[in-house]
């Protein structure tokens, strides 16, 4: 058995802005998985940069509310809700609350920096 608390992972600025805790990953962790899993936040007012990703990325949006931009869709989305990104779509996330927006970052395969390009 694995078992990893988030207040354990280290939390870094990922290249879009986030930021995050990688909460597995099989890379630095001794989990068998296709994908990586981690929890990033947007601090109210804040927005992410925009970038894409060659991998397949879901949000589970577990607190707050915000603004999701995917090539040239934009939608509100809110706690509850799950986002699906496909691979190299153009993509950001905007906090419009008063309150920090959190969620879970599911990427397959698992994320990689080399991955995460930021568009200019």
């Amino acid at each position: 058995m694995f078992v990893k608390n988030i207040n354990d992972c280290y939390e870094f600025t990922a290249n879009d802005g986030c930021q995050i805790r990688e909460w597995l990953h099989p890379e630095n962790d001794p989990v068998e998985l296709s994908y990586s899993v981690a929890i990033a936040t947007v601090e109210a007012g804040r927005h992410s940069y925009k970038h894409k990703l060659t991998q397949a990325e879901v949000y589970l949006i577990t607190d707050g509310k915000g603004n999701m931009h995917i090539d040239e869709e934009e939608r509100e989305v809110n706690a509850g809700d799950a986002i699906y990104i496909k691979p190299s779509s153009v993509q950001w996330i905007e906090n419009k609350a008063d309150k920090t927006l959190r969620f879970i970052a599911i990427v397959n395969p698992p994320w990689s920096e080399e991955d995460d390009i930021r568009i200019k």
